[in-house]
């Protein structure tokens, strides 16, 4: 092709109107997911970008980061992205934000699509899910927030890119130290890459420990999917490890239902430390993540590469995950 690919020649690939391309790079609604999918996979194949994102290259920087977030109320989302936006306040550069749809099949694409499209020097992917999407292909360079989809881009740098590493294995210490043989695990969702860090660091802290591996049980991150858990745990568990704040408090009402007292029979341990964590009865133990820091390091990263994209990127303060220790956990009963 002799000239720059336009929305025709998309259009063409994709076997769909001028219009409906349009419409999928407008982010309107009325197209279907496998429509969709098809007019990014013909815009991607042909290097395609609507015509207000070509103008916008022409210029030298848009002083403007695109973040990727899921479109949720969880703890953890919602404040990764208020710690990104008064990041962004400290370095001259704008945000534009993008919420995706858990259980969207595309959307992670299309969201960047759409990014691209209104003119970003660079992508920022906050608490990616696994969509079984394909590689994202992307020509900015590109922050994840944790382990994120394959990316292809001029530079793909990561905050929290270890396998497991000391994510809740503080934790995990923490009640073995207390005399506990193992630590039974709450998991989060595992279509979260954030879930499977959190298992993966329970299951490593275990193992470095040499103690019993027990099989985990899978929640939904909500107080109701700990609760159910809880009614099912044996009465040889003395220690739980949940992966999220809400599912240890829905563990802590199951036993109490169930006459079994936190931490005299069964010691409960959080990650978040929510502002409810310390009030509950008893205050829960938990470890604290500083998403301001992680926002904070993380997007100065990004913008350190863009003015120099050979520059040494800035260490991360260590350690980045604290165990507050409370009520919530104490030795086994003898």
């Amino acid at each position: 092709m002799t000239r720059p690919p336009g929305s025709t020649d998309v259009a063409k690939l994709a076997g769909v109107s001028q219009k409906t391309v349009s419409r999928v790079f407008n982010g309107e609604r009325y197209v279907t997911a496998e429509v969709r999918e098809r007019v990014l996979d013909a815009a991607a194949r042909l290097g395609y970008r609507p015509n207000r994102a070509a103008r916008a290259l022409k210029l030298e920087r848009h002083h403007r980061i695109g973040v990727v977030s899921l479109g949720s109320a969880l703890f953890g989302p919602s404040t990764l992205l208020v710690a990104l936006e008064r990041a962004a306040r400290e370095t001259g550069y704008a945000l534009s934000i993008v919420h995706t749809l858990e259980g969207a099949r595309g959307s992670v694409a299309e969201a960047v699509q759409r990014l691209l499209a209104e003119g970003v020097d660079a992508i920022v992917l906050s608490e990616p899910i696994d969509e079984g999407e394909a590689p994202l292909r992307v020509d900015v360079p590109v922050l994840t927030i944790g382990r994120a989809p394959s990316v292809t881009a001029p530079a793909v740098l990561t905050v929290l890119e270890e396998e497991g590493g000391d994510l809740i294995a503080p934790a995990v210490r923490h009640l073995l130290a207390l005399g506990h043989h193992t630590v039974h695990h709450v998991a989060g969702p595992q279509r979260w890459w954030a879930a499977q860090q959190r298992l993966r660091s329970w299951r490593q802290a275990l193992e470095a420990a040499g103690r019993p591996v027990p099989e985990p049980v899978e929640g939904d991150w909500t107080p109701e999917s700990g609760y159910r858990i809880g009614t099912r745990l044996g009465d040889d568990v003395t220690a739980v490890l949940a992966a999220n704040d809400d599912m240890a408090i829905g563990v802590i009402r199951a036993l109490a239902d169930a006459g079994r007292r936190v931490p005299e029979d069964v010691s409960v341990v959080g990650f978040d430390d929510i502002p409810v964590a310390a009030y509950v009865s008893p205050p829960l133990t938990t470890v604290r993540t500083d998403n301001a820091l992680l926002a904070g390091v993380g997007l100065q990263r990004l913008i350190d590469h863009l003015k120099d994209p050979q520059a040494t990127p800035r260490p991360f303060p260590s350690p980045m995950f604290e165990l507050i220790a409370r009520g919530s956990s104490g030795p086994p009963r003898r």
